[in-house]
């Protein structure tokens, strides 16, 4: 027998199927367990009705209030929701001594007990932190090294500068960055059918290729793939390529890498002080750069090309992604609109 799914029915509908049943029973002398068959409900709901009905009447079979009951006093006052709010939006749980990373309902549900010695239910929580406008996402995460100090005199007087001397000489602002794919590297999406999991076949061998590139705001992208570490050696290399055929001066800013600082390197870019300027992001700081969006397209568009066997043919694939994202330089200008980096637009 297929019963009734009473979550589906209104109320005004539970309340008449409810006492239809009661009533075929009392009135007309059916059995419990016939009336349930007849109108398609369980048993042991008869069971209660009927016991009801006999305890309380008619009243016992009427619908009740449903939800929260009206101008019911809120655990929290607003001056305690403020002063929650403001500490979840300006401090991080470790900030405030507490063994969490997170903000979560639990963590929060600590942080009032702490403050107003008030114990809410955990979906209570929930409910005043989506009445407050928090919504869960996944963090941004910032290296404790971090000099917010540096970061903001960089945006406010370094940068601004070189913008300055940049438009004087009429040169480019190129910002510049390594990075490396590995033969493992993660695969995106695949289509399959629901509870097959798609198999895609690549070599157990391991091998890596590295690429350092630049990226200007105005859709210009320069790269070049090599092997083995960035040393100072293969920095000036890149550096030389960069500056080959070069109409405007070069303002390049880079990373703190180790490579990137020594002697080698700016005795070189002394001798071409004409053509090439070298600048540096604060330390831990690779937010700023633009090019760390190249990096990231990179990583997410290279699984359109055919899975590499050799290192030849990853370099192969790398080399293909980043002509094809050279010819479209709307894509490249595209990374200077995030918000983090558009300072640099």
């Amino acid at each position: 027998m297929k019963i009734h799914d009473m979550r589906k029915l209104s109320l005004q509908q539970k309340e008449f199927l409810r006492k239809r049943v009661v009533y075929s029973v009392i009135n007309d002398g059916f059995k419990q367990i016939e009336a349930a068959k007849i109108h398609k409900v369980s048993t042991v709901s008869v069971y209660k009705w009927i016991k009801a009905y006999k305890i309380n009447g008619d009243i016992s079979l009427c619908n009740k209030k449903h939800g929260r009951p009206p101008h019911t006093i809120s655990k929290l006052q607003p001056h305690q929701c403020a002063t929650i709010v403001k500490l979840i939006t300006d401090y991080t749980p470790d900030q405030l001594k507490f063994p969490f990373a997170l903000w979560t309902r639990q963590t929060v549900r600590e942080l009032i007990i702490r403050r107003f010695n008030i114990n809410l239910a955990i979906n209570t929580v929930g409910r005043y932190l989506k009445k407050w406008g928090f919504t869960p996402q996944r963090p941004m995460y910032r290296a404790f090294e971090q000099d917010p100090k540096k970061i903001t005199y960089f945006l406010q007087h370094t940068y601004p500068i070189i913008k300055k001397r940049a438009k004087k000489e009429k040169g480019e602002i190129h910002w510049g960055d390594e990075t490396g794919l590995r033969s493992d590297h993660a695969f995106g999406r695949s289509y399959g059918i629901k509870g097959k999991t798609p198999v895609v076949n690549k070599t157990g061998k391991r091998f890596k290729c590295n690429m350092m590139s630049t990226v200007a705001n105005n859709g210009v992208m320069r790269f070049m793939i090599y092997d083995g570490s960035m040393d100072s050696n293969m920095f000036i290399k890149f550096l030389t390529k960069l500056i080959y055929k070069q109409k405007k001066k070069i303002f390049l800013i880079v990373d703190n890498l180790r490579s990137h600082h020594s002697n080698k390197v700016r005795d070189w870019i002394e001798k071409r002080k004409d053509k090439i300027e070298l600048f540096f992001l604060p330390a831990y700081a690779p937010k700023l750069n633009p090019d760390e969006l190249l990096n990231q397209d990179i990583k997410s568009s290279i699984h359109k090309y055919k899975t590499p066997r050799t290192n030849e043919e990853l370099k192969h694939n790398l080399r293909s992604c980043m002509f094809m994202i050279r010819k479209t330089k709307n894509r490249v200008k595209n990374y200077f609109k995030k918000e983090q980096v558009r300072f640099a637009a």
